[in-house]
This record gives structure tokens, C-alpha cells and sequence, in this order.
């Protein structure tokens, strides 16, 4: 066999090598079917072999797949900044800043902070804030802001000293105490880091709306964001909402912070934007932000060679379109509801299964010591166990950390292509079962 010269996440492993993909099932070379029940990395959110966006993609393909965004706009580009816009539904525009993947978008959000503030003189408001058990991305400035302690720890030395609070982890509460009598402490500990800080040091602070792979799907308590918002408006900080991995209707909600009724003041998408299909992703910043940049420098420092590439425009409409024609995100909604349900429901007869949560089609299944109650020993693997057992079985699960410290806990994410049918979610919970039964045979 020839020897692999590839960088994979683990050198060690033995990857299936996929050949095919159509609707919500991936093929590898000899012949195996898998239900994609994470869609990849929580991505391919309509699918497989979607003849409808690769037809897109040949039709601009035949036009221009590239030019550079200092030398040309295009007609692509143009329409997905207008639609982005729509879907905000603001009472003020929102303008886009298309990039390749969501670590670029998070870390164009955090530049357009800071800028917003230097164009208005403020230079010393410069660091931005975030949480505890959350990733924004592997880049430097995404991973300074990232609270994933695994993944900071081997470039400690480079990183800013973003994380500053703790998650709104209520199945595992930092603070010990039950909502609703905490009155949302998790969300007060945000002005306490600002004080502690200075309001007039800080550009931003940062928050997925409901934590993906740093925590399992960490759905926030009723009013969090509400008070989260008062407090960065309060103190004259602006607001970003990492959703690259909720957003695009994901959760039930075209955007989470919908669910909320919160307006943040930069969004950040990816993934599901263009549903893997073509790398993209963008920065939404509001009226609010862009104001200053527009009477000022009129010029955001950021930008890469592949930024608002007609190509991922193109395709990136496409599949918004798809989701909006076929109604994918009351699909999501619908869905998820019966697979939480469902989930819930098989907790009873399995005592691993500490906690089902979710929203819409991203669902977290946290692993819990059935004696104890509490995670499993570092040394037992779990995640990894009932990930390779899965795949085993032809299910595709989605790793997550869990735990208060977000470093000892397992968990998994269950997040399948929206167009998932009644029969093949029965399908994928059988596999799922019947994963975990026999790992707690062993």
C-alpha cells in the first residue's frame, strides 16, 4: 500500500478514505455506508450530492472562480451581502466580510472591534473577553479567544488572555447553584471581569450562542443573553456572536441568537453557509460598528486572497436558497424536537448517558460514570470509545469535551443534515443504542 504523505488528525489512525456522498450518507472505497449524523464537523447541513448547488457551482464556474477582492467585486459576492443582510432582519444594515473559514471570521470579528473603538480615538480599547469552555477557532487571534484549555495549552505562550468567565453550564453549574434561583450569576460574572479589567480596555466580548465542541452543546438558561446584552451595553463593549456552528439554521432558528430575540452587534458565521460545499464564511458587523470605519479610514484591516471568492459566493446562495425553498430550517426545528425526545427517552434505560440538550439539529449527549454520576476517568477514553465503536456500526459521530473544567468529560454531538427523514433518525438511534450497549458490555 502507498504510503500516505497526508497530515490527518491523528497520524496513528486509519481513516476510511470516502468516495461518495449522497444525501445524508457517506461512502468509503470498499463499499461501507455511513448516516453522517454530525454532518461532518456540524457542516454539510443539506447534505450529500446535492444536484441543485452543484449545478450552481458549474454555472459560475463557466463565469469566474476567482479574482481578487482589491481589483473586483462580483455579482455573487454582492447578492450574498444583500441577502446575509435580509436574513438579520435588523432595522439597520449589516454589511458581510466574506472569508474562508470560521477561525478567519472570528478573528476578522475581534480586528473590527478594535477598529470600530480606534476610529474613534479609543486606542487603549483593545482585548477582548471571552469564556471559559468555548472555541472560536485555531489561529492565533481565534485561539487566544478560545477557552478550550487542550487546544491553548501547547501555544499558551502566544495567546492574549481572553477567557474571562465561566460557561452557562447548568447541568454542571461552575457556581454549584440551580437556575432560577442563581439570578443568572454566570451571566453577573461578566461585569465582575470588567471591572476587574476596565471598561475602557475592553473592544469585545465574545460568546457562542450555544457552546458546540468545547462543552457538548451548552444551551444557555432563559435571559442569559438578554442580561449578557445589558451589560456590554451597559459598559460600552460590543457584542460578537460566534455562530459559525449554530447559524444557517442549525438550531431551528435561521440564527440562534434568535431564539433570545438578540441582536448582537458582529455576527460570525461558517460551516453551514455554504454546507461544505465550498469553504466560506463571513463577519456581519451592524450599522453600529461600521459607522466609525466608514466616516474614518474607510478601510477594514483584514482581508485574504480567497476573501469573497465568486465561486463560495455562488454556492453559498445556492444552499441558502435550498434551505429556504425546501423549509429546512422548520425541518431542523421538527426534527430535533423528536431526536431530543427520543434521546431523553433512551437516558431512562442507559445509565452513561448524564444529560441530553439541544436546540434544533445540534443536539450534545454527555457520558456521565453510571455509579458515580460523575465524568469518567481521563484514562477510559469514553468519547473516543463510543466515536469508534459508532463509526464501527456506520454512524458518524462528532467529539466534544465536557466536564466543569471543560478538559475531563466526555460527550458526543448529534447534528445529521437537515433533510434527515422520520425512518433514518430511527435508523441512527438504533445504531446509537445499540453503540452504547455494547460499550457498557466491555
Amino acid at each position: 500500500m502507498k504510503k500516505s504523505l497526508l497530515i490527518k488528525p491523528f497520524m496513528d489512525e486509519i481513516y476510511p478514505k470516502a468516495v461518495k456522498g449522497s444525501g445524508i450518507y457517506l461512502y468509503d472505497e470498499d463499499g461501507n455506508k455511513y448516516i453522517d449524523g454530525s454532518s461532518g464537523a456540524v457542516t454539510a447541513s443539506i447534505g450529500h450530492g446535492n444536484k441543485e448547488i452543484i449545478h450552481a457551482m458549474l454555472e459560475q464556474a463557466k463565469k469566474v472562480s476567482f479574482v481578487y477582492r482589491s481589483q473586483f467585486t462580483t455579482e455573487p459576492a454582492e447578492e450574498l451581502a444583500c441577502k446575509l443582510n435580509n436574513l438579520v432582519d435588523a432595522d439597520e444594515p449589516y454589511w458581510s466580510f466574506l472569508v474562508n473559514s470560521g477561525s478567519e471570521a472570528t478573528e476578522t470579528a475581534m480586528k473590527m472591534a478594535i477598529q470600530h473603538w480606534q476610529e474613534q480615538g479609543f486606542d487603549k480599547k483593545n482585548k477582548i473577553l471571552s469564556r471559559w469552555i468555548s472555541y472560536h477557532g485555531i489561529t492565533i487571534g481565534a485561539l487566544s479567544m478560545s477557552g478550550h484549555v487542550y487546544r491553548r495549552a501547547r501555544f499558551a505562550p502566544l495567546l492574549d488572555e481572553c477567557p474571562a468567565v465561566s460557561a452557562p453550564y447548568c447541568f454542571r453549574c461552575p457556581f454549584n447553584l440551580n437556575y432560577p434561583t442563581c439570578g443568572l450569576f454566570c451571566a453577573s460574572e461578566l461585569e465582575t471581569a470588567i471591572n476587574r479589567v476596565g471598561s475602557e480596555r475592553i473592544a469585545a466580548f465574545i460568546a457562542e450562542p450555544i457552546v458546540g465542541a468545547a462543552g457538548g452543546v451548552i444551551v444557555p438558561p432563559e435571559g442569559y443573553y438578554q442580561k449578557i446584552k445589558e451589560i456590554c451595553e451597559k459598559n460600552n463593549i460590543l457584542f460578537i456572536a460566534d455562530e459559525v456552528m449554530t447559524g444557517m439554521g442549525r438550531t431551528g432558528k435561521m440564527f440562534a441568537m434568535e431564539h433570545w430575540n438578540v441582536k448582537p452587534d458582529l455576527i460570525v458565521l461558517g460551516k453551514g453557509i455554504s454546507s461544505g460545499y465550498s469553504p466560506l464564511a463571513a463577519t456581519l458587523a451592524s450599522k453600529k460598528v461600521m459607522d466609525p470605519i466608514l466616516s474614518g479610514s474607510k478601510s477594514v484591516m483584514s482581508g485574504h486572497t480567497f476573501s469573497a471568492n465568486p465561486q463560495s459566493a455562488a454556492t453559498a446562495l445556492a444552499v441558502i436558497h435550498y434551505i429556504e425553498r425546501m423549509k429546512l430550517i422548520d425541518h431542523s426545528c421538527k426534527n430535533g424536537s423528536y431526536l431530543i425526545e427520543k434521546l431523553k427517552n433512551m437516558a431512562k434505560n442507559n445509565p452513561i448517558i448524564g444529560d441530553v440538550r439541544g436546540k434544533g439539529l445540534m443536539i450534545g449527549v454527555e457520558f456521565v460514570d453510571p455509579l458515580t454520576k460523575e465524568p469518567f476517568p481521563t484514562v477510559e477514553q469514553m468519547t473516543t470509545r463510543v466515536i469508534k465503536k459508532a463509526r464501527e456500526k456506520g454512524l458518524i459521530l462528532y467529539p466534544a469535551n465536557a466536564g466543569k473544567d471543560g478538559l475531563v468529560g466526555d460527550a458526543v454531538i448529534i447534528a445529521p443534515p437537515l433533510i434527515i427523514k422520520k425512518k433514518e433518525m430511527k435508523q441512527l438511534l438504533s445504531i446509537f443504542e445499540e453503540t452504547l450497549r455494547e460499550i457498557q458490555l466491555k
